[in-house]
């Protein structure tokens, strides 16, 4: 039986609308900025797209933290006091700690509630890569798939959801602290865009220096072509304002494959403070036996 919800949160950058037909509950992660907190809806209710971009191309850097504890207690609470058992899929441990925090939640809940079933996942995944294998567990759980069945469909098919990225722009990586400056001085001099992978552990990690936008854009539907699954053609990408380059991309996904299924939102706050303005992640299911 179904008797169960699919909850997550909402570093999993879902557009609002996507998130509600999928029936997921995705409680927020917060975003400090220019001295204000804002919790990081789907729907951007607490900042809008166009402010937080704004922000951080003044020069304001954000600072992120998780789902707190008493919040997933919260959702968890009022889900099983209708009598329903919980999927919990999180945003990867690699990254944040949410995925903790779903856990210690998720034991307050189960001795509230011992006859309901709490099951905590670590996607291993971010921003639409995270949206990616939530789509896909809900379409088992639509297709009859039992709670522990659609755990094991995730852990068996999280490390085949491919996550490349690129960023227009070292400066917030150089304020960040995750690039020296003299490194981003000469990487912006020699217009040295890096290409950065999600690895097994969730983490991300850098894997090419390409000179230039489109050179960089062109290797990342490189990378979808070698390994994408036929039978899940659609490329998902996230983007930091960066609409134009977007439209390249999907070109160059074309181009190479012939596929033309995209599905793209922009980049939410919560990694977007960490890379800044003009970051563009594509996110694939890769076939079986490549990993990632």
């Amino acid at each position: 039986m179904n008797d169960y919800v699919i909850m997550s949160d909402s570093s999993c950058d879902l557009e609002a609308g996507m998130a509600k037909e999928l029936e997921l509950i995705t409680p927020p992660l917060h975003v400090l900025i220019g001295g204000e907190t804002f919790k990081n809806y789907l729907d951007w209710r607490e900042i809008s797209p166009e402010d937080f971009y704004g922000r951080l191309r003044a020069g304001q850097m954000g600072k992120t933290s998780a789902v707190n504890v008493s919040e997933f207690e919260e959702e968890m609470r009022a889900v099983c006091a209708k009598g329903l058992d919980i999927l919990c899929l999180s945003f990867s441990s690699g990254l944040s700690t949410t995925y903790q925090s779903a856990c210690i939640a998720a034991e307050t809940i189960r001795r509230e509630f011992p006859e309901r079933t709490i099951e905590v996942v670590d996607t291993l995944c971010a921003a639409l890569g995270q949206g990616l294998i939530l789509k896909l567990c809900v379409d088992q759980k639509r297709a009859g798939k039992s709670l522990i069945e659609v755990r094991d469909y995730c852990e068996n098919n999280k490390l085949r959801i491919n996550s490349w990225i690129t960023v227009d722009s070292l400066d917030t990586l150089k304020r960040g602290g995750r690039i020296s400056p003299t490194a981003a001085f000469f990487g912006t001099m020699l217009s040295i865009k890096p290409v950065i992978h999600v690895d097994d552990e969730g983490k991300l990690i850098p894997m090419m220096k390409i000179r230039g936008r489109k050179q960089a854009l062109t290797a990342l539907a490189e990378k979808f072509a070698a390994v994408y699954d036929p039978a899940c053609p659609e490329a998902w990408i996230s983007h930091g304002d960066s609409i134009e380059d977007v439209k390249y991309l999907e070109s160059e996904i074309t181009r190479l494959t012939g596929v033309d299924k995209f599905v793209v939102n922009l980049l939410g706050p919560v990694i977007g403070s960490h890379t800044g303005p003009g970051l563009i992640a594509l996110f694939f299911l890769g076939r079986a036996g490549m990993g990632r």
